[in-house]
């Protein structure tokens, strides 16, 4: 089954409508240069209250951090009650091993050998827990970080996708997502901007049209695979 991350949850409404779609992961974002950024004080009241009416049935969540000090990250993890750490910037290895069982690293290659170089770089201390992402792929902007609209490029995924756990990101929508994922096959996908009505306010229909697409992409490939 194809795993399912809505980003850049900026309310509860929406992290609720987004779990109770089927998401696996929700995503927050601290970096304050993005317009879907959430001060971590109103990300703990949102969190708090989403693990309070979801119990058991909360998805992961997940912090979206670029270029934050460790010490920084880890207390945002812990004060706002965060499982994970989604490294969106040019954190080096050490940085990330040092978060680890709780970060995975975020790339955005603009070639195929610079792909390679990444897992290269970072494959050894990203995360060995199969439950979680190693490396999300995002698509290459030369100042944004991610959320862009900007599909991937999906010949380089596609080689990722083979060798790792992978959440792929990029322009994804309710109306490709099933195409990318036949033909990539990631071990999870990403969605922020695809399944919003405005930045940081998400189109709760799109939202359900997505889970419902990527579920349905899983039941084809399942046909197709037996």
């Amino acid at each position: 089954m194809t795993r399912v991350k809505i980003c850049g949850i900026t309310n509860l409404e929406d992290a609720l409508v987004a779990a109770r779609a089927g998401a696996d992961f929700l995503g927050f974002v601290f970096y304050n240069q993005s317009p879907r950024f959430v001060p971590p004080g109103r990300a703990a009241e949102i969190v708090s209250a989403l693990r309070a009416e979801l119990g058991p049935r909360c998805p992961r969540l997940v912090g979206v951090f670029v270029d934050a000090p460790v010490e920084e990250v880890r207390a945002v993890l812990d004060t706002v009650g965060l499982d994970l750490a989604q490294l969106h910037g040019s954190e080096p290895p050490a940085e990330v091993r040092a978060l680890q069982p709780r970060a995975f690293k975020a790339i955005r290659p603009q070639s195929r050998g610079e792909a390679e170089a990444n897992l290269a770089l970072y494959y050894d201390v990203v995360p060995q827990d199969e439950a979680v992402p190693q490396f999300l792929m995002d698509a290459y902007h030369p100042w944004q970080f991610g959320g862009t609209g900007i599909m991937a490029d999906l010949a380089v995924a596609m080689l990722i996708a083979r060798r790792v756990r992978l959440l792929l990101a990029g322009g994804l929508t309710p109306e490709t997502v099933g195409e990318v994922i036949r033909r990539v096959r990631p071990w999870g996908v990403d969605v922020s901007s695809g399944v919003e009505r405005a930045k940081g306010v998400k189109d709760h229909a799109r939202v359900r049209a997505f889970v419902k697409a990527v579920r349905r992409a899983d039941g084809m490939l399942l046909e197709a695979d037996s």
